[in-house]
């Protein structure tokens, strides 16, 4: 057994067992069904959706549906979440239509680019091991349930408070970053559509200001609703500020950043004009141009 099937196997049970925590701490104080916290059976749909989806995905050895299949798992567990909390307030809304806005407006974007390109270089190797294969399925019900944490413990809440200004604060927060993360998004599009910039790499725009502007948004749109949540959190309900964490760490130290620089430096390491975009631009907190000398 190889080194990779060996961590698949560990794995597994780590990210379900850790999404089972999480679930139990966030279903203190959540709305029930029968004896079963809403909280609980969200988490829980969010490992079913995407346990589902490898199902054919594995089959035909494809990730074409992965990104799209966790954008749905995120409308799902939302609208779950709404149907069977009951009467919701204000703040409850709102961040149902924030996490549908952003997970429908991510998913068709992610959908778009890997059919337009065919593949996701990332699943090359780990498609052709239905173990190793089945894990990043698995993490990506982990990575829906921590990331969505904040928004469930809103939706799910027996308790509710009116839409103060720390909801404000956070909602403003969240429009913040999802306008950096579209418009990065576009950018970067528009960019790769002009065959004159083949072979070259984004650096105006958002891209002039950070190297990874929609990470950024990213982080500061979920950290936007982990704040209106505040105002719910008591008990183990705590746990579910571990949201704008998981993202942050997510992005910076495992599957975004850290790739993403890796594979640009393989590719431009050594030109000038990268190493110096690579030593004025900050990696991912914008920081304007002028002051980059």
């Amino acid at each position: 057994m190889d080194d990779q099937t060996r961590n698949a196997l560990i794995g597994i049970p780590v990210a379900t067992a850790i999404g089972a925590l999480v679930a139990w701490a966030g279903s203190d104080g959540s709305v029930e069904v029968g004896s079963i916290p809403v909280f609980a059976l969200c988490g829980a749909l969010a490992y079913v959706v995407n346990w589902l989806a490898f199902i054919p995905s594995n089959v035909a050895k494809t990730e074409k549906y992965y990104d799209l299949t966790g954008s749905i798992t995120y409308i799902t567990i939302t609208l779950v979440a709404v149907l069977l909390s009951g009467e919701l307030d204000a703040r409850a809304w709102v961040v149902a239509g924030m996490v549908a806005v952003w997970a429908g407006r991510l998913g068709t974007f992610l959908f778009r680019r890997v059919l337009r390109e065919g593949r996701d270089s990332r699943f090359d190797e780990i498609k052709v091991s239905p173990l190793r294969f089945f894990m990043t399925w698995t993490l990506q019900g982990l990575w829906v349930l921590l990331t969505a944490a904040a928004a469930l413990a809103i939706i799910t809440s027996t308790e509710r408070e009116g839409f103060g200004w720390v909801a404000v604060i956070g909602a403003a927060i969240w429009l913040f970053g999802f306008t950096i993360e579209v418009i990065a998004d576009r950018e970067k599009s528009e960019f790769k559509k002009d065959p004159s910039n083949e072979g070259r790499f984004i650096k105006s725009g958002l891209w002039a200001w950070s190297r990874h502007p929609n990470y950024f948004g990213e982080i500061t749109l979920w950290t936007g609703i982990a704040v209106m949540a505040i105002p719910i959190l008591s008990g183990w309900r705590w746990v579910v500020l571990i949201s704008p964490i998981f993202v942050a760490v997510l992005i910076t130290r495992i599957s975004g950043v850290p790739m993403l620089e890796k594979k640009a430096d393989e590719r431009w390491g050594g030109e000038e004009d990268y190493e110096r975009y690579k030593e004025k631009t900050p990696v991912l907190i914008p920081r304007p141009p002028s002051t980059q000398e």
